[in-house]
């Protein structure tokens, strides 16, 4: 989700467009070939997540093990389908990584900085940028080759359970965008973001909502998946995906407001970098694994 209005106009929003017409095609083909193709995409964008939030400590004058950072996240996302394929089986793998990462970031402080090379922060962030970025990002694996994906038409289906919270929180992000210009007069964080509005906010609820009982409704039995969700389950769980895209918008602009950076990246025209894009994704993907399990077949 994007995290100011200045992406969002003139010229910025032709290469939004664009970018976007090509973007989103490619993307439901990556997520229904699944697999190790949608892996490597999931690796690619773990890594250049990972790579911008070393780059916001390091304009704070932060000096975060960056090298060390990437390969956690290499091996969180690669650990996805080698730990046997599901969070419960990867968890134990990913808290390794994590440890690690964490003792081997100190241990470098210790002797290749001492004191005074900031051992804290170092240490800190080397292991906060794959755990982010790379840990939830893992879910939009689990999520194409979810359990729940094993009816009808299996391709369609897994595509379906990664396409409802990406839907859910884009078309958020749109009505807050539009929602917020039309009608916003409160600011809802003015610290954080100040172009932000509780009317934007509102209206981002509402689109979230939306997009989540597109998803169910349309999407689903187009496609010959059926309904896993009904459509009571399918707003609920777009409402709990739009508030906390909200506030996974939120957290990446205190991050960048901390390091007065305006875009995370570049890579994507008109859309900025890779976590002004997915920022909210990495919080709405691993929110819809954990609760399917209380919407699936409920509330029909």
């Amino acid at each position: 989700m994007s995290g100011g209005t200045s992406r969002r106009s003139g010229g910025d929003l032709g290469r939004r467009l664009r970018v976007s017409a090509v973007g989103i095609p490619v993307g439901f083909a990556v997520v229904w070939a699944g697999g190790w193709v949608l892996l490597g995409v999931l690796l690619a964008l773990a890594l250049i997540g990972t790579h911008e939030v070393l780059g916001f400590a390091r304009a704070r004058d932060v000096r975060p093990f960056g090298p060390l950072a990437l390969l956690a996240s290499a091996c969180l996302l690669l650990a996805a389908p080698l730990s046997g394929g599901t969070p419960e089986t990867w968890a134990l793998t990913a808290v390794g990584v994590l440890v690690a990462t964490a003792l081997l970031a100190l241990a470098a402080t210790v002797f290749l900085r001492g004191p005074a090379g900031g051992p804290l922060a170092a240490a800190a962030v080397t292991v906060l940028a794959p755990l982010y970025v790379a840990m939830p990002l893992a879910f939009g694996w689990f999520l194409r080759h979810h359990p729940a994906s094993a009816w009808e038409l299996a391709a369609w289906a897994g595509t379906g359970l990664v396409l409802l919270p990406i839907i859910a929180t884009w078309l958020g992000d749109t009505t807050a965008y539009f929602g917020g210009r039309a009608m916003g007069r409160r600011k809802l964080l003015p610290s954080v973001s100040p172009a932000k509005t509780v009317e934007g906010a509102f209206w981002g609820l509402v689109g979230s909502v939306s997009g989540a009982l597109l998803v169910t409704a349309f999407l689903f039995p187009v496609f010959g998946g059926g309904e896993p969700l009904s459509l009571l389950a399918a707003a609920l769980l777009g409402l709990a995906i739009g508030g906390v895209a909200q506030v996974g918008d939120l957290a990446e602009s205190a991050l960048k407001r901390e390091a007065g950076i305006k875009d995370s990246g570049a890579i994507l025209p008109g859309h900025g970098g890779v976590l002004d894009r997915f920022d909210a994704i990495l919080f709405t993907l691993p929110l819809t694994w954990l609760l399917l399990p209380f919407f699936l077949g409920w509330g029909g």
